[in-house]
């Protein structure tokens, strides 16, 4: 087929590469003419305008940061919905609001294309990996069409339901994850407070009931102190305050959630966006002293 790709990030470079090395031809746009530069040299096609790599495409893929940054780029003067027509479809695999998800799909719909909000969970790795969950939201028969590009990406795929379901799904898993990393932060800085060795700790908690990948992972990354970003804190910080909106607006209470929140506001205003979300332990330090 012949596929769009917007946002040759950490995540969007592998998940590119894996339709290309499954013989998709790749139509790829970038605010950065550096972005595209790993694709040089290849059958890919480079195309100055959101619009026209719609126009030359079957179905585009985006994996941007924010909202108003896939609306931008799906709705803009220059927006990939210039260049769709009955069949196209665009699937954005970065993390919006519900809301984003439902309008632009309204709007693609409204031209007789499609579109499926597909966030992802497995992080970096996962994307190089090819082993990402997919949360799915739109048409079922949409997702059907397109199943076979998605298992280029990833081992689970999953549809939720209609249009922004994909992000509620996003949204709950995010929730999961962080709050798991709180308590493994809070974990190691209880079990440092003992004076107790944390490599021992985390050890012992992984043969237990507590084991989790976020304790093999985050809890690795705390015990040897590395916070280098596998991805930014700040990312999960944006996430939150996705889930926080909806649930004010919905009246849902998230006490937990609006604890971690707390949380990775305090990691921000430290200056620790960059920094992994692992980093949450550094809060705790701060807070008592240490």
């Amino acid at each position: 087929m012949e596929v769009g790709f917007v946002g040759l990030g950490v995540m969007g470079l592998p998940m590119a590469r894996h339709l290309q090395q499954a013989g998709h031809r790749l139509h790829l746009w970038a605010r950065r003419p550096e972005s595209v530069a790993p694709f040089a040299g290849s059958d890919a096609v480079t195309h100055a305008r959101p619009a026209a790599l719609a126009a030359a495409t079957e179905v585009t893929f985006t994996v941007v940061t924010a909202s108003a940054d896939v609306e931008q780029l799906a709705l803009g003067a220059e927006g990939l919905i210039h260049g769709a027509r009955p069949g196209w479809v665009h699937v954005d695999m970065s993390t919006i609001a519900p809301a984003s998800a439902r309008r632009i799909a309204a709007a693609f719909e409204a031209r007789g294309a499609a579109m499926l909000d597909a966030p992802v969970s497995g992080g970096a790795q996962g994307a190089q990996d090819a082993t990402l969950a997919i949360m799915v939201g739109g048409g079922a028969d949409v997702l059907e069409r397109l199943r076979p590009l998605l298992a280029c990406l990833g081992r689970t795929i999953v549809h939720v339901g209609g249009s922004g379901a994909g992000q509620v799904a996003k949204a709950c898993n995010q929730m999961i994850m962080v709050a798991a990393i709180e308590a493994c932060a809070e974990a190691m800085h209880l079990a440092n407070a003992h004076g107790v060795d944390l490599a021992a700790v985390r050890s012992a908690l992984l043969g237990g009931s507590a084991a989790s990948r976020v304790l093999e992972v985050m809890g690795e990354r705390m015990v040897r102190r590395d916070f280098a970003a596998g991805i930014e804190s700040r990312l999960h910080h944006k996430d939150f305050g996705i889930l926080m909106d909806e649930a004010a607006r919905l009246g849902a209470p998230l006490p937990i959630a609006a604890q971690v929140w707390q949380q990775l506001n305090a990691l921000m205003a430290g200056g620790g966006g960059r920094d992994d979300t692992s980093a949450l332990l550094r809060v705790l330090e701060a807070a008592s002293g240490a």
